[in-house]
């Protein structure tokens, strides 16, 4: 059984990961090898956690604009994903 918002919590880590790679990369050394290897990987998960926040049907509005914000974004869309799942499940009903 997959766990519920699993494409969006992949793509998210991966996405702040690899950010974070290339910012480290930037600030030291700057071996472009680094940036052509970790630079399409960051953007391809960028784009599936705008996607996968996009086609959540649990996901409002305000989750979908926090997809778009580069390498947090991701993260709090799903936050906010999972606070409506925890009001949700203790909710009578």
């Amino acid at each position: 059984m997959s766990r519920p918002h699993s494409a969006l919590r992949a793509a998210a880590a991966v996405e702040l990961g690899s950010l974070a790679l290339l910012l480290a990369n930037l600030a030291t050394v700057h071996l472009p090898p680094v940036s052509s290897l970790v630079g399409p990987l960051h953007g391809c998960a960028y784009l599936v956690v705008v996607v996968a926040a996009a086609r959540d049907a649990e996901c409002d509005l305000t989750g979908k604009v926090f997809a778009w914000l580069p390498g947090i974004g991701g993260l709090l869309a799903l936050r906010r994903l999972m606070r409506r799942d925890e009001a949700t499940a203790g909710s009578p009903g």
